[in-house]
């Protein structure tokens, strides 16, 4: 965490009296169709002072990241390309600049951080092998220097032990190890814009705030320009000094970050605000005192390592060490932590998909001791709704045949109660009865994982795992889906395990919280107790870290994370110490 406090907002000073770092005016983006061209963006408009933070801001298809590749000259052709306007980096004009010129001019003078970058690193390059080539594509150095320069921006993004990091390849570095090399790599030439698209989505809470904390220092040490897209109004408010509010490919607002926030003009500009999440908003409910209808008692998951010439196990990896917990009927209970914690793990040990040792009882029933009728019994009381809906999806079946095939598998229904059913449970998840025809990939993310809840519901389970259910949509698609898990919940009376990252939102659905750390909970107790008075320091990082959707609020000054996090795989016949965190030497986070 940054060590210094900052005002969000104005974490750079703009010199707005000098030419523009970025000049885009009256810019048109069109897809050729078998209809004519569509427009994707249309008349958009705005300048980018050197030094400023340009939020673009709007839910998935408002037009912000082709307007990102229009800048770029990256629009896929020839179906989609720039139909009006012009582009202008300073004085240079972009609009139908060549790709031998474009090319030069990309990633020397304006430079882009992508999502995903496991999708932007080639996976067969060491990281240095590919920041070399990067710096040499643009400079004349040596293949020696360029390594030199590749070290110094690992340093730069205060990337741990940089020297190992540069003959590693991107697999063997976690998410957010892989953005900040995206990050170097992008400002290792010094461009004069930087395009961070959707940079920290994808990202745990802490690695979010570390990553928007670096790259608000790098701003301030090289004078960098920067247009951040995102739907995520909290980070708009830390980070931004304007905002571009984008709807359907047009702009529907535009002002300085504190004006948008606290006078919004537009009914869009309001919903969106209005559907983030906010820290405290679910405070105060009672929690829910009911009889378990699912209870975890020392649960342990193990996964074994091979390797040499003989395949024999040389580690393990401690996925889930000494779990318990229970579920109440009629209560949501939430499992929350970084990646990698353990959350997933459960869930998958829980609906029988890995091998655990510990108990695990199911409305009594504990799983172990099942047979295979026993097993599929069980899942018509116990179902899961997945992070992915496309990968949770038959692309190859229409949503009717996937929402019915439960009650194929076990025998319920004849076909016309079972297409009966199927259209009442499109009806509830807000879908119309008319669509179960059509195929997955004719609907939207928020549409599809309303579908994967109509599936989850068709058996009428007693406990549905949610995990990771809404870290994906855009913020008002997300707050439909979990309004609508609320809705089914008291309905129906189902115990719900959400499992998630995002404390703002586990603050808002929960009624019980366990924070998990390393495979192992660390602090567990009612949402006002874990979310009111927090006891453990992993649990404060974790609150801390979440974005305030307020550009007046000051964070205060806390040092940043210190050390690696410890390693969750053993050599075999070691077991793992148990983890405990502490603050020490001016609060700095460590394992001991």
């Amino acid at each position: 965490m940054s060590g210094t406090s900052t005002l969000s907002g104005a974490a750079s000073a703009p010199d707005s009296g000098a030419l523009p770092a970025l000049t885009v005016e009256g810019l048109e983006v069109s897809v050729r169709t078998e209809g004519g061209l569509r427009p994707l963006v249309s008349g958009l408009s705005f300048t980018l002072a050197r030094g400023e933070t340009l939020a673009i801001a709007g839910e998935s298809g408002s037009g912000k990241s082709i307007t990102s590749l229009a800048i770029m000259g990256l629009l896929p052709p020839p179906a989609v390309r720039i139909t009006g306007g012009r582009i202008k980096l300073g004085r240079t004009e972009l609009t139908d600049l060549p790709e031998g010129r474009m090319r030069a001019i990309r990633g020397d003078r304006v430079a882009m951080i992508f999502q995903e970058p496991m999708t932007s690193l080639n996976p067969v390059l060491t990281i240095g092998t590919q920041l070399a080539e990067a710096i040499r594509a643009h400079e004349t150095v040596s293949k020696a220097e360029a390594r030199a320069r590749a070290l110094e921006a690992l340093r730069s993004v205060r990337l741990s032990q940089p020297e190992r990091r540069l003959d590693q390849y991107p697999h063997e570095l976690s998410g957010g190890m892989r953005q900040r090399v995206m990050i170097a790599m992008a400002l290792a030439l010094r461009p004069e814009v930087l395009i961070a698209d959707e940079p920290t989505t994808a990202l745990d809470v802490t690695v979010q705030r570390e990553v928007l904390d670096l790259l608000r220092d790098l701003q301030r040490e090289l004078g960098t320009a920067i247009i951040l897209i995102t739907h995520d109004m909290g980070v708009v408010a830390e980070m931004a000094d304007r905002v571009i509010v984008m709807r359907d490919g047009r702009m529907v607002e535009e002002g300085p970050v504190r004006q948008i926030f606290a006078d919004p003009q537009a009914d869009y500009t309001r919903a969106l605000l209005a559907a983030v999440p906010r820290m405290g908003a679910g405070r105060g409910r009672p929690p829910v005192e009911a009889e378990p209808i699912a209870r975890l008692s020392d649960l342990q998951v193990r996964f074994d390592l091979k390797g040499g010439l003989l395949g024999r196990t040389q580690a393990r990896v401690h996925a889930v060490e000494h779990v318990s917990f229970d579920i109440r009927r009629g209560e949501t209970f939430a499992l929350v932590g970084e990646s990698g914690c353990g959350k997933s793990t459960i869930a998958k040990a829980m609906v029988g998909l890995v091998p655990h040792e510990g108990r695990i009882e199911i409305g009594g029933q504990t799983l172990g001791t099942l047979d295979a009728a026993g097993r599929k019994a069980l899942r018509r009381r116990l179902q899961i709704v997945f992070q992915d809906p496309m990968a949770a999806l038959d692309p190859r079946m229409r949503i009717g045949d996937l929402i019915a095939e439960p009650l194929v598998i076990h025998g319920i229904g004849t076909p016309d109660e079972r297409r009966a059913r199927v259209g009442d449970l499109l009806t509830r998840v807000g879908l119309s009865p008319a669509q179960m025809e059509r195929y997955p990939h004719e609907f939207s993310g928020g549409q599809r994982q309303r579908i994967c809840i109509a599936r989850a519901l068709a058996l009428q389970p007693e406990l549905i795992i949610a995990d990771e259910s809404v870290s994906a949509l855009d913020v008002s698609v997300q707050a439909r889906v979990l309004d609508l898990l609320a809705a089914l919940k008291r309905e129906f009376g189902i115990a719900l395990l959400f499992i998630s990252h995002d404390m703002a939102v586990v603050e808002n659905v929960s009624d019980r919280v366990a924070v998990m750390y390393l495979g192992q909970i660390v602090e567990m107790g009612s949402r006002d107790q874990v979310f009111g008075n927090p006891r453990h320091p992993y649990t404060r990082r974790l609150i801390e870290a979440v974005p305030v959707p307020d550009p007046t609020h000051q964070r205060p000054a806390t040092p940043r994370l210190a050390g690696e996090i410890p390693s969750p795989v053993h050599p075999v016949g070691s077991g793992p110490e148990r983890v405990r965190l502490t603050d020490v030497g001016g609060g700095h986070l460590v394992a001991m």
